[in-house]
């Protein structure tokens, strides 16, 4: 049986927290790493009625994918209503994990579960993420020195690459030069010529870390002037990103395809509703679990046809698809666009941990919106 702190090691792999928004709150929230789990229930919200299922199962963590505390509290006392969950929870032995915009942009995250479940393909991040920006330092020393060099730079955080430290690259070659009058070489003689062997260091150097690792250069360096150049680089695309932008298999009038994107996601009393003309063909489709109204013009950009998403403002939507044509605009709601990524974590789950561990998904529906009046036919009497 694993432990809590197994399973969140391989979250984490999958959704690196590292990826989350400043402002978000996502990890473990309650819970000790070395209890065993038997059961996960998976959720979209950590409500009184999934804490309650996750109780009743029982499971030993209910994972969800929004937040329980996402602003800053003091405390969790009992008769908080949040507070109050938190306590549930930790006495029935149940933990409480997060993953929320960091699984939003993962690769086989919520919107790859989303553009998967009404059937596209070819998916690609509709607003990729690129690493951390890096400087290119190149540096000459002594060959004698280059060693103690490279160690003093990289303890400033110079030559990290993903899960490697000390990454540095060095060819040796002959470096020249003649000290001044009011120079103090290190080596060589004021006046005179000097050739010595010298090693050309280059090391990636984070931005955030360019002023020490500078710094940690010239209080290791022998010289007293130091011979460097730095370059910034361009950051590349790193595979993840916000929304999905991917293909039907074959073109439909809008129309048809919204009551596609209703028939694929789970049902909610708002149900879908689109903002376009019904009979635009729909062939390249941008997708975004939940509040994706803002990438509308980044759809736009993308080729995109229609864009799935949620929480769309009014204004916006007059915007995007009446005064700019040429893209649909389909409100399929918070919850049920993020609903399917699920099945696809509660899939992974079974797949890595196989028997030892049961993952069930909550099919309660944590939609806010749950009465719903149907129009009035036009020309209908008002009184």
């Amino acid at each position: 049986m694993p432990l809590l702190g197994d399973l969140i090691e391989v979250l984490e792999s999958w959704f690196d927290p590292r990826w989350a928004e400043s402002w978000d709150a996502v990890g473990l929230v309650c819970g000790d790493s070395m209890e065993p789990v038997r059961r996960v229930l998976l959720a979209v919200d950590p409500v009184p009625a999934t804490v309650g299922e996750a109780i009743a199962a029982p499971a030993q963590l209910l994972l969800t994918h929004h937040p329980l505390l996402l602003t800053p509290v003091h405390g969790v006392p009992a008769d908080d209503p949040k507070g109050g969950l938190i306590h549930r929870l930790v006495r029935a032995g149940c933990a409480l994990f997060v993953a929320h915009t960091n699984a939003d942009v993962a690769d086989s995250g919520v919107s790859d579960a989303l553009a998967r479940r009404i059937g596209l393909d070819h998916l690609r991040p509709l607003q990729p993420l690129t690493a951390p920006p890096l400087d290119k330092l190149v540096v000459f020393v002594p060959s004698t020195e280059a060693g103690r060099l490279i160690d003093s730079l990289a303890a400033a955080g110079a030559g990290r690459l993903g899960d490697y430290e000390r990454c540095a690259w060095s060819s040796e070659g002959l470096g020249t030069f003649v000290p001044g009058a009011a120079a103090r070489p290190a080596i060589g003689r004021t006046g005179e010529i000097e050739t010595v062997v010298e090693t050309r260091v280059e090391m990636v150097v984070p931005r955030g870390v360019r002023t020490a690792v500078l710094t940690a250069m010239r209080a290791a360096h022998p010289y007293e002037q130091v011979a460097y150049d730095l370059y910034p680089t361009i950051a590349p695309e790193i595979g993840v990103g916000l929304g999905r932008v991917g293909q039907l298999s074959t073109a439909q009038p809008l129309a048809e395809f919204v009551d596609r994107v209703a028939q694929s996601l789970p049902a909610t009393a708002w149900g879908v509703r689109a903002a376009g003309d019904p009979q635009a063909l729909i062939g390249t489709v941008a997708v975004c679990g939940g509040s994706g109204g803002s990438l509308a013009e980044l759809a736009r950009d993308a080729g995109a046809d229609a864009l799935v998403t949620a929480d769309l403002k009014h204004h916006a939507t007059l915007e995007a698809s009446v005064e700019r044509t040429g893209l649909a605009l389909v409100d399929a709601g918070h919850w049920s666009t993020e609903a399917p990524w699920l099945d696809d974590v509660a899939r992974r789950l079974r797949d890595h941990f196989g028997a030892e561990l049961e993952v069930a998904v909550s099919r309660q529906p944590t939609d806010p919106w749950n009465v719903h009046a149907p129009p009035r036919r036009s020309g209908a009497p008002t009184e």
